[in-house]
């Protein structure tokens, strides 16, 4: 959360809600850790990462919706045999869950 914070507390001091994605589970290979965390600014501007590729622009869309409505989004991201390559996963082939959640403090 440290990385993250600066941005954060500026936006807030600005007036402006956030979100905030956090990796909270990972099976086999991913490219971020649990814990790693992506701040999005009603404005649209990033801090931080949940994995990178393809995965971060449904995560920032989920971000938004969430400062919108308020009602935090579980995510998975993940490919299996059965998924077909237009479906948004992880390159690395593992699968990563992500709980996105708006703050309001």
């Amino acid at each position: 959360m440290r990385d993250v914070l600066p941005d954060i507390e500026k936006w807030r001091a600005q007036g402006e809600k956030v979100a905030v994605a956090t990796v909270i589970s990972m099976i086999g290979s991913a490219p971020r850790l649990p814990g790693a965390k992506l701040a999005v600014s009603e404005k649209g501007e990033l801090t931080g990462s949940v994995s990178g590729g393809c995965v971060e622009p449904a995560v920032v869309q989920a971000a938004m919706e969430v400062i919108k409505n308020g009602q935090p989004q579980l995510l998975e991201f993940g490919i299996s045999e059965a998924d077909n390559i237009e479906k948004i996963g992880l390159a690395c082939g593992g699968t990563i869950r992500v709980f996105v959640e708006r703050l309001d403090w």
